[in-house]
């Protein structure tokens, strides 16, 4: 079987916790990455990704302004809106797995972590897609 280790992301971009959402959001633009996992003192504890900022961020219809907005978000730490508890897989998980985990709880990544819980790299649906097209470019192992 393929294992993630081979077709994961590895060193992945990260933010710190305490980092603001509008830290995030320009990291995420300026990388062109849609998630972040989240480090405290070196130790993954957290994910952050664009559609959780999206529904932490204030809707167009606030009577808030721009400039207030802004401000509330350049003050307020990623780790209010991250997720504490993001799915997770080790390097040795059989791809089919992860994939079958991505899809049946409708995700759109992973974290890889070891055995330490260390954060050794990040699945992602573009991963997963890439893998299923160069093992599909082999047609005997693809039928």
């Amino acid at each position: 079987m393929t294992k993630v280790e081979k077709w994961m992301t590895r060193n992945p971009i990260t933010i710190d916790a305490d980092a603001s959402i509008i830290e995030t959001i320009h990291l995420m633009k300026e990388k062109n990455v849609r998630r972040l996992p989240v480090m405290k003192k070196g130790k993954f504890v957290g994910l952050i990704t664009d559609r959780m900022i999206k529904e932490y961020t204030p809707s167009k219809a606030t009577a808030l302004d721009t400039w207030e907005v802004h401000y509330i978000l350049s003050k307020t730490p990623v780790k209010a809106a991250m997720n504490a508890k993001p799915y997770t897989v080790t390097p040795d998980t059989d791809l089919t797995d992860a994939a079958q985990l991505i899809h049946d709880k409708k995700l759109y990544g992973l974290c890889v972590v070891d055995y330490k819980g260390d954060l050794v790299g990040i699945m992602t649906t573009t991963n997963i897609l890439e893998a299923l097209i160069a093992i599909c470019k082999n047609p005997q192992t693809c039928q």
